[in-house]
């Protein structure tokens, strides 16, 4: 947690106070790191993982060099539309909250990212607008299919 929002707003410390995610510094190799700047792309594949973390900070002030200092398997998510009221239906801007559920979607585990979720009035629009996305996203079998669904729904990144 970079404390770079209003924590008024901070989803990852409405998800903490919920007891749904913790607070943690340490990483391992087999934690999945949500990072925008990765070159792989998070697919059904990556299943295996131990833990998801996500980086808790602004996107105005991002940072690779920030992110690439926690341990373990830094993916990125394929293309998905925020559902927040902040960035409503844009491209790859997503809450905390919405990348840990949208992760949780593709790698099979949909129950969790819907009980995340609905633990914000606004949830249910996340999961609306990218229903398809993420129902095709979690078939795929590869990183190379997820960036055929992205062709195939003529999503420009």
């Amino acid at each position: 947690m970079f404390k770079e929002d209003d924590p008024r707003k901070c989803t990852a410390i409405k998800l903490i106070r919920f007891k749904l995610a913790n607070k943690t510094k340490k990483t391992n190799y087999r934690s999945l790191i949500l990072d925008p700047f990765a070159k792989k792309i998070l697919s059904p594949v990556d299943k295996h993982v131990k833990s998801i973390t996500a980086i808790d900070c602004s996107w105005n002030k991002i940072n690779p060099v920030s992110i690439k200092r926690f341990i373990g398997m830094h993916r990125k998510l394929p293309p998905l539309y925020a559902g927040n009221p902040v960035n409503y239906s844009k491209l790859n801007k997503l809450t905390t909250v919405e990348a840990i559920a949208a992760a949780l979607f593709i790698l099979g585990d949909v129950k969790n990212g819907k009980i995340i979720m609905s633990k914000f009035k606004w949830g249910h629009s996340f999961i609306e607008l990218n229903y398809n996305l993420l129902n095709d996203y979690s078939k795929s079998k590869s990183p190379k299919e997820i960036n055929d669904i992205v062709n195939e729904y003529g999503i420009i990144v």
